[in-house]
């Protein structure tokens, strides 16, 4: 794969992990009540998640998946229950209690799990990589260079949402959030579950 190819590559995968979302919101819920610790592992499975999604689609399965409309609204509406279930956790979330070493204590916090199934359960990155991946991949495209490509979409995107956790738990930072936390827990809920009303209206 050509370099320039691969930095255009690079630059879109950037846009698409900076852009707000679900994925963004359950990052600061998960680090502000799970500590760093949960906050890192919703960045690493959400990044595994979606390194999968890229390279079923390589494979060809992300076809399969947008003209099977049965399987294509089975993960839709999967994920949308998935982000009712957040938010509705969000919003009858309490303050979470904290060490001496000021880490969160929730135990109720599963970072592995929210940051695969967010990414997992979202069809339309099925649609999003075979859109991406047809301009830059060939028929005569290598193993290795089709590797390099789900490679860097997945750590571009785990990366991305690591040092978003890295940033959060800097300084005070973490601890304002904590004690406001209420406000935050609100937020988040109202956004993921807006999001899923969106999802299963449209």
């Amino acid at each position: 794969m050509e370099f320039h190819l691969w930095l255009s590559l690079v630059l879109i995968c950037v846009l698409g992990a900076l852009s707000p979302g679900p994925s963004l919101a359950l990052v600061i819920k998960n680090t502000i009540h799970g500590g760093a610790k949960q906050g890192y592992a919703t960045a690493i499975s959400h990044g595994l998640g979606v390194a999968i999604y890229a390279g079923a689609c390589i494979a060809g399965l992300g076809v399969l998946i947008v003209n099977s409309p049965v399987l294509f609204q089975f993960l839709q509406y999967g994920g949308a229950a998935f982000l009712v279930y957040l938010g509705v956790k969000a919003l009858l979330a309490k303050k979470p209690s904290t060490n001496d070493d000021n880490q969160a204590v929730d135990i109720n916090v599963n970072g592995w799990r929210d940051g695969f199934l967010i990414a997992f359960l979202n069809p339309k990155l099925a649609i999003f990589f075979i859109a991406l991946f047809s301009q830059f991949i060939d028929a005569n495209a290598s193993i290795e260079q089709k590797m390099i490509m789900v490679s860097t979409v997945g750590l571009i995107d785990g990366i991305w949402y690591c040092l978003v956790t890295f940033a959060l738990t800097r300084g005070n930072i973490i601890e304002k959030l904590r004690n406001n936390s209420h406000i935050v827990d609100k937020v988040t809920g109202v956004v993921l579950i807006s999001l899923a009303t969106r999802v299963v209206l449209q």
